[in-house]
């Protein structure tokens, strides 16, 4: 029977055994709360290392790097065991125990004297389910264009339920923090110009993963099936005979414009919108939305390409003076936008150092007060 309470830790030392993602995501959640953290690890993953090189986290949070040890937990009020080696996780719980300490096992917290809310949660109690047998299944969750409030309530069910979520760089990461101790997490993120991971090797960690009877998130940026290579994942997970299923999500190619207050229709300006990728040359319809402005251009992952995507707009007969805005880390603190005109905006970018990921909207609505000019008008 399990009571859920809660820990003041404002001030009160934890000890964290272990140096991966999962001690990673809950060393952060306990600097916010005010702990005092002593991490007992050989060697830290990049998240914890940042954390402890962080000047602002180094009056609450210590690294001793060995491995962990009984005498670690004198004076301890809380102890998490994360060392991904069970044998070691036992022992620290084992010596949390005669000491009258809570601790949280991140490989079993349900066999230890202090629990997460989510382990004792319907969504933790399936996972367990699960971990003792049965198939395992994908989920495709769109996150959005970035911020974690914009991703869907379906798709944040589906990372309550998840034992391993495969990501990528864009999207809302920071939900990565919310995740149970225990679930792994499996960076696939790829950035312009180099890509880690291949599609086929991802598509084969999602296949493996569920064969094993996990519950498999793989959270992509914006929409699964919008320049997200979902359907090739899909299409894997089919052939594999593993069930898969599809959470939509909020596409860039519309939240960010809108985010940065440009409507891609507007009535008496422009009433339809034309979506394409950077990566390849602009198609016809493309070039005739914008010489013609018959539609709003958007140009996904395009921002390395700006130079030869501009110079065919022009060369396809665009006026010079059509509106160009490019909307950077949409949705996040960092967003920023910038504007110029078509004849204009490569050298305009290079100026102010604009960076991916972006948005490039191209048309009459991307304009510096366009919507306040034709509402007067």
């Amino acid at each position: 029977m399990t009571t859920l309470l809660g820990l003041e830790l404002t001030g009160r030392t934890v000890l964290v055994a272990g140096g991966g993602r999962a001690a990673a995501r809950r060393v952060r959640a306990m600097l916010d709360d005010g702990a005092l953290i002593r991490v007992v690890a050989p060697g830290l993953c990049a998240d914890l290392r940042l954390l402890v090189d962080d000047p602002a986290s180094a009056r609450a949070l210590t690294w001793l790097a060995r491995e962990v040890r009984e005498s670690d937990l004198d004076g301890v009020w809380l102890a998490l065991a994360a060392t991904d080696d069970p044998a070691v996780d036992r022992a620290v719980a084992r010596w949390a125990e005669e000491r009258r300490t809570w601790c949280v096992d991140a490989g079993a917290v349900h066999d230890r004297t202090a629990r997460t809310p989510e382990s004792t949660s319907s969504a933790g109690r399936r996972r367990r389910r699960r971990a003792s047998g049965g198939v395992g299944s994908v989920v495709l969750v769109g996150g959005g264009p970035g911020a974690v409030d914009l991703l869907t309530v379906r798709g944040r069910r589906a990372l309550a339920e998840a034992d391993v979520v495969v990501t990528d760089r864009l999207g809302p990461v920071d939900v990565l923090d919310e995740l149970a101790p225990g679930v792994e997490v499996v960076d696939v993120g790829k950035t312009p110009g180099h890509h880690p991971v291949p599609q086929e090797e991802i598509n084969a960690i999602l296949v493996a993963q569920a064969r094993r009877g996990r519950r498999v998130v793989r959270l992509k940026g914006g929409d699964p099936f919008v320049y997200g290579r979902g359907g090739e994942e899909v299409a894997a997970c089919h052939a594999a005979g593993i069930p898969v299923e599809v959470v939509p999500g909020v596409s860039s190619a519309l939240s960010v414009p809108a985010l940065a207050g440009i409507p891609l229709t507007h009535r008496g300006t422009v009433a339809a919108f034309h979506v394409t990728s950077g990566h390849d040359a602009l198609d016809e319809a493309a070039l005739v939305s914008a010489r013609d402005r018959t539609a709003t251009l958007v140009i996904l992952m395009g921002v390395s390409q700006l130079p030869r995507l501009m110079t065919q707009l022009l060369t396809a007969g665009a006026d010079p003076g059509l509106p160009v805005a490019l909307v950077e880390n949409g949705s996040t603190p960092r967003q920023r936008v910038t504007r110029a005109v078509l004849g204009d905006v490569v050298r305009r970018a290079a100026e102010v150092g604009v960076r991916s990921p972006a948005v490039i909207v191209v048309g009459d609505v991307a304009a510096e007060g366009r919507l306040a000019q034709v509402l007067v008008a």
